[in-house]
């Protein structure tokens, strides 16, 4: 590693995009994933329906109960 980088011709914000969305990755445990995967098979769709779907009906659960 250098002691010193010469920054005097960077450009400020080059590469920022403000409409970006960042998906983060969700790790599930293999029981769970293997789980979620039947369901997905079985209605013909995919994970990451299927893990909103659940998701979303636990938030209701979670509203309805405060």
């Amino acid at each position: 590693m250098k002691m010193q980088y010469d920054f005097s011709k960077g450009v400020r914000d080059k590469f920022f995009r403000p409409k970006a969305v960042l998906k983060i990755p969700v790790y599930l445990d293999k029981d769970v994933q293997t789980f979620v995967q039947k369901i997905a098979k079985s209605k013909q769709s995919d994970v990451d329906t299927v893990v909103n779907e659940l998701l979303k009906s636990d938030m209701h659960l979670a509203e309805v109960m405060q």
